[in-house]
């Protein structure tokens, strides 16, 4: 049996926060900065609220002409940054980053550094691209917002936040992790962040070791929904882990259909390292039914056996079934022909512009000198139909200092404190089109 653990939120007023769930009825009262904790039966979230305004992260566009009103750019990163742990032992850490191994606390921070000073250089890696430098602003400077994967606890999200990117106005963090768990996942906004909560699933007596963290932030005051993920890797073997996966495609399906359900217009993107690639399901040469799935007529015939009523309960769904795995198209807007009716795609650009173009190294991760492309932004069709926030371009970044000599990512070496991360950071590029 399938139990949806959905129902925890976070709701925001200025000065303290009111936690609110269905497991645990308590009442947090929160000071201005200190990390706060919520607790459920299978997730913590970690929320630092500082109620000081941000610095504006929606930028003019530019070369636009014309007399009517310039459309706006948001950017939008997601980076794996390879277990950023910090300088505390707790006994969770990974061998190579204890104290015996040699990890300190100097060495967290100038890990913090490191990173901190490479954020703004994703902006002049992007601008490299002709492509991609005709959507984005030549005015921006850092992203305004960022999904972190593989950090230890909310403390690095806050030494981020007030260290070297303190002048760029990050001033919402929200962090989520299962209990016990070594690492966890993170946002960073320049813009307020509302409807934080964190979406997990329980099957039978196991809880999908990584939550899905949601957050909403309304940069020129349209709404845009971030849920961030970080799904199970390939240790074991890929057949072998891969129902973890779907079940974790099976939480943000469920979300996807609900927030259809309530306002249908409001654009979702879905991202995060997904251990998955694009084209999973082709890798596999269509013997392994992945949590990614292509818009494929033999992929949805091996699913049709799957397939239950969309109205059916979430518990009767199981998990072997049509929301057990997400549809991905380089369609625009994304469609998915090939399934049944009410069966969701959503638009993945390795599917698109980076398929082959020339401007990508062929992924963002390099395993056993192949790439793969297991890091994602995944759009919905709202992103495509003209109005408010529309997609305009992605790119994975593929210059230094995100990438050695080789151009292999510039992996981080804990013994050495060399190194950035063995993941290559995306970045995504946001249009205003108006109301």
């Amino acid at each position: 049996m399938i139990k949806d653990k959905h129902k925890a939120s976070v709701f925001f007023r200025k000065y303290d926060v009111c936690h609110k769930f269905s497991e645990i009825s308590r009442i947090f009262e929160a000071s201005r900065i200190p990390v706060q904790y919520i607790a459920m039966k299978h997730i913590i979230v970690f929320l630092l609220i500082i109620v000081v305004l941000a610095g504006c992260g929606v930028f003019p566009s530019s070369g636009q002409k014309g007399g009517g009103k310039e459309p706006e750019i948001f950017l939008v990163a997601e980076w794996n940054v390879q277990a950023l742990f910090d300088g505390q032992e707790t006994g969770n850490e990974y061998g190579e980053y204890r104290e015996a191994a040699g990890w300190a606390a100097e060495k967290y921070a100038a890990r913090i550094t490191a990173i901190s000073q490479a954020i703004p250089r994703m902006l002049q890696a992007a601008g490299a691209d002709t492509a991609f430098s005709k959507t984005a602003p030549q005015t921006a400077k850092v992203p305004g917002l960022i999904g972190f994967v593989e950090l230890e606890n909310a403390g690095v999200l806050e030494d981020l936040a007030r260290g070297e990117l303190s002048k760029y106005g990050y001033f919402w963090t929200a962090f989520a992790a299962i209990p016990g768990a070594s690492l966890g996942i993170g946002i960073l906004s320049r813009f307020p962040l509302s409807g934080v909560r964190a979406h997990s699933i329980t099957v039978g007596k196991e809880t999908v070791p990584r939550p899905v963290l949601e957050a909403r932030v309304e940069p020129a005051g349209k709404p845009l929904v971030f849920l961030l993920c970080h799904w199970k890797s390939k240790l074991g073997g890929d057949i072998a882990t891969e129902a973890q996966r779907r079940h974790s495609a099976h939480v943000v399906q469920r979300r996807l259909r609900e927030l259809k359900e309530t306002e249908a217009e409001t654009p979702v993107i879905v991202m995060g390292d997904l251990n998955e690639n694009h084209d999973e399901y082709y890798r596999h040469s269509g013997k392994l039914l992945s949590a990614l799935l292509p818009d494929d007529p033999d992929a949805a015939s091996q699913t049709a056996s799957l397939t239950v009523p969309l109205t059916a309960s979430l518990t009767d769904r199981g998990a072997g079934s049509c929301s057990d795995f997400l549809v991905i198209s380089g369609e625009k807007p994304p469609r998915a022909l090939s399934f049944p009716e009410g069966v969701c795609a959503l638009y993945s650009p390795w599917e698109g512009e980076m398929a082959g173009s020339g401007r990508s190294p062929g992924g963002s991760y390099c395993y056993k000198n192949a790439w793969e492309t297991i890091d994602h932004f995944l759009l919905s069709d709202s992103l495509f139909n003209g109005a408010g926030w529309n997609f305009a371009s992605c790119r994975v970044l593929n210059h230094a200092p995100f990438t050695a000599p080789d151009g292999s990512p510039n992996a981080y070496v804990p013994r050495s404190g060399r190194g950035l991360s063995d993941h290559l950071p995306l970045l995504l590029c946001l249009r205003d089109n108006g109301d």
